[in-house]
């Protein structure tokens, strides 16, 4: 499923966002993180189909929606963009999914823009500081030194910080690779690495403590990028909330385990 592609676009105040929906029934809102786009859903999507109505999106700046001009695609905006499209929707209390910093975007919608949900699940999430991987720090510090250098070699770079994501097979990561080829890619991943703030996310980190809904943290057990502790002191920050931890899968969990991940996402939205 290497097309896969959304063709629902929905204009938003930061730009526009293409959407798409699958199956019916109590909605759920599927949310990637950085650097990967929906695609990352594309085995889990349907199979949560059989029983909920399924949306799904690209954030800002990631696969085929269309941040405005000016804008740059911060942990904020993505908060804000999730909470204006739960409006669109119309959806009355979703269920809300979040993967890597989807999981800030989700927090942020419910606990800072005030988005009612009926549970919550937070897979491999960046929602606790520090969360900013060692790489993108480094480039962040040296940003002009990775602006100028040779397309390929910094390809090869960001290939190699994508296959540390995955515990598959090397090829796993190349329709998320594919996103950042050529000068164009070079500058979009940039762009994305600059912005990271994890200020960002502080509105709904000093806020963990009053989710009163169910939720669910699971997490790949050799996740290189975030490791398992962290998902368990996540868990721990939010009352009542259940850990699970998925063998053998590493931080894009539902790249590397997605019938796992289906299965346990269905079992707790049910």
């Amino acid at each position: 499923m290497t097309d896969w592609k959304l063709t629902e676009p929905v204009p938003v105040s930061g730009g526009e966002v293409v959407t798409g929906t699958l199956g019916s029934g109590p909605p759920v809102v599927l949310t990637h993180g950085t650097p990967s786009w929906s695609y990352l859903w594309r085995d889990v999507a349907p199979e949560l189909a059989r029983t909920h109505t399924v949306y799904l999106w690209d954030q800002l700046g990631y696969g085929d929606s269309r941040i405005r001009p000016g804008l740059s695609p911060s942990f904020k905006l993505h908060g804000e963009t999730l909470a204006e499209l739960i409006a669109h929707w119309g959806l009355e209390r979703p269920a809300l999914v979040g993967h890597d910093s989807g999981g800030a975007a989700v927090m942020l919608a419910h606990l800072h823009h005030g988005v009612a949900v009926d549970r919550i699940a937070l897979v491999d999430a960046a929602v606790l500081s520090p969360f900013v991987t060692p790489v993108s720090r480094h480039l962040r510090r040296y940003r002009e030194a990775y602006s100028t250098m040779p397309v390929h070699v910094f390809t090869e770079l960001i290939a190699a910080h994508l296959r540390s994501a995955v515990s598959g097979p090397a090829d796993l990561i190349e329709p998320y690779l594919d996103r950042y080829r050529g000068e164009e890619g070079r500058e979009s991943w940039i762009d994305h690495v600059v912005h990271f703030d994890e200020a960002d996310v502080a509105p709904a980190e000093s806020k963990l403590d009053s989710v009163d809904v169910p939720a669910l943290v699971l997490w790949g057990e050799q996740d290189r990028w975030l490791p398992v502790e962290t998902g368990r002191r996540l868990a721990a920050s939010i009352p009542g909330a259940t850990f699970e931890a998925i063998a053998g899968a590493g931080h894009f969990l539902p790249e590397d385990a997605p019938g796992e991940v289906a299965a346990r996402l269905r079992e707790f939205l049910a």
